[in-house]
């Protein structure tokens, strides 16, 4: 486990280390995160770790709990509804602000991630998947003057890759992804920023509904009810 901590700073570090870790399964819903163990693995004193497990606790992937320390949280049906509520509401006011300004050079971008996004899907690398789709909706909202908005719509794709990679074993729910994002990228390249807008919403909806399913039908252990 031990890995080189080269880039940022060490909780930054950590947190990337320790987020994708979550979203891979390697510590499941309900594992215990202790500081000591961890800064022993990855050559730290307890600081960063700490700091890196308030930065995922404020993502949703872990909870801080008295006497305990860090969990892992569970699966959470109001989490996503939660989430989702929030992309709709973001996403689209981004893409309205960002889109009248893409240039050349963007569609070129958002072009090259969707290869990668079809590569990854045809290769079943949920991992890549994940990472590429925070990737092609963040590059849709690169022109929108809204630094801080953009940040917290990272947070929530971030936070949403975890509940689709359960959605991604389903190879339907892969191809509509993939046939959706083209569909935005037309939209856009034809300038029809309303109509685009109105696409990405309904694309999030069926994105929330059908995890909601998915997660519905997790086994016990791996999801946490409505309370």
């Amino acid at each position: 486990m031990k890995q080189p901590l080269k880039h940022r700073t060490l909780s930054a570090a950590i947190v990337d280390q320790l987020r994708q870790a979550i979203l891979d399964g390697t510590y499941p819903a309900g594992s215990q995160l202790r500081q000591d163990a961890l800064g022993e693995a990855y050559g730290v004193s307890r600081i960063p770790v700490r700091e890196a497990l308030f930065q995922l606790e404020a993502e949703g992937l872990v909870r801080i709990v008295p006497q305990k320390g860090a969990i892992v949280s569970e699966l959470s049906l109001d989490e996503i509804n939660d989430v989702f509520d929030l992309r709709c509401i973001l996403e689209p006011r981004l893409l309205a602000q960002s889109a009248p300004h893409f240039s050349a050079d963007d569609f070129d971008a958002l072009d090259d991630i969707h290869r990668q996004f079809e590569k990854a899907i045809k290769a079943k690398n949920v991992s890549d998947w994940g990472q590429l789709n925070a990737d092609f909706h963040m590059a849709l909202y690169v022109h929108a003057p809204q630094p801080r908005t953009r940040a917290i719509v990272l947070s929530l794709l971030q936070t949403s890759d975890r509940y689709t990679r359960l959605q991604l074993s389903n190879t339907k729910a892969m191809g509509t992804a993939e046939k959706e994002h083209a569909e935005l990228i037309a939209l856009c390249r034809a300038g029809k920023v309303d109509d685009a807008c109105r696409f990405l919403e309904r694309h999030i909806e069926a994105v929330r509904k059908d995890l909601l399913q998915v997660v519905a039908n997790a086994p016990k252990g791996r999801r946490k009810e409505k309370s």
